[in-house]
């Protein structure tokens, strides 16, 4: 493997993460609980599709065979992506997304803190700026979480449920193969055993005050590494593909 190909690899995983999760956040527009959060989820997806775009766009000048940030996120099959299959799961209620967003968010801040002291200068000038967002996302989750889970009885059980049904899908975002061992050796990411500890002690603080149990280590799901998804990615991409495919090429 060369560098190329391992810096290709790690950034499109980065950029698909982005762009995924920030599709899912979107269709919580005009469907919030309320129109602060409706807003600001609105918002949230924005950050994430805008840094998709950056890591995208760098992740075809990397390929260097003439495509674009477009091409990479419109014309590829369900398992040419590379996005964790956490960022895949349907909304299902406002809890279970502030559960996953939670649990997405503490990873990002753990991961973002370290990619902005990449020696690659354009990861780590990207990673810079999505820190910024990233600090707002994981606050707009902890501050959710604590009310709905020293909230009511229901709230405290429906995201205690959330968490549960999710934490299958975390052990997945830890995951390490020869990508990620060629882009630590390289200093262009760090080490992702490392960051485990950092993220497991925010989510547990995050927890504990919420009045809510951290579940307990499990079966863990695994496979997007290998392009291997949910269901639910072919449905995503019908979805957001849709109209380039139907229309290549067009302007407005």
């Amino acid at each position: 493997m060369t560098k190329q190909e391992a810096l290709f690899n790690y950034a499109l995983r980065l950029g698909d993460n982005a762009l995924i999760l920030g599709h899912r956040l979107s269709e919580w527009s005009s469907k919030g609980p309320l129109l602060e959060e409706d807003i600001a989820m609105t918002n949230m997806a924005l950050d994430l599709i805008g840094r998709s775009d950056a890591l995208l766009k760098y992740t075809a000048q990397v390929e260097g065979k003439g495509k674009t940030e477009d091409d990479l996120a419109y014309k590829r099959g369900e398992r040419q992506f590379l996005c964790n299959l956490i960022m895949q799961l349907p909304n299902s209620d406002f809890g279970f997304t502030i559960a996953r967003q939670l649990i997405v968010s503490a990873f990002d801040l753990c991961l973002y803190e370290e990619l902005v002291k990449s020696k690659d200068e354009t990861i780590a000038a990207i990673a810079a700026k999505a820190l910024k967002e990233i600090k707002y996302h994981l606050k707009f989750a902890t501050d959710w979480t604590l009310r709905l889970g020293d909230g009511t009885e229901e709230s405290h059980q429906r995201i205690q449920k959330s968490l549960d049904e999710i934490w299958m899908y975390t052990g997945e975002l830890f995951e390490t193969n020869e990508v990620d061992a060629f882009v630590v050796k390289e200093g262009i990411a760090p080490d992702y055993n490392n960051l485990k500890t950092h993220w497991k002690r925010i989510i547990t603080e995050v927890l504990m005050e919420a009045t809510l149990k951290v579940p307990i280590d499990g079966y863990m799901q695994t496979g997007s590494r290998k392009g291997v998804h949910t269901e639910y990615l072919g449905y995503i991409l019908a979805e957001l593909q849709y109209l380039p495919r139907a229309y290549p090429g067009a302007k407005w």
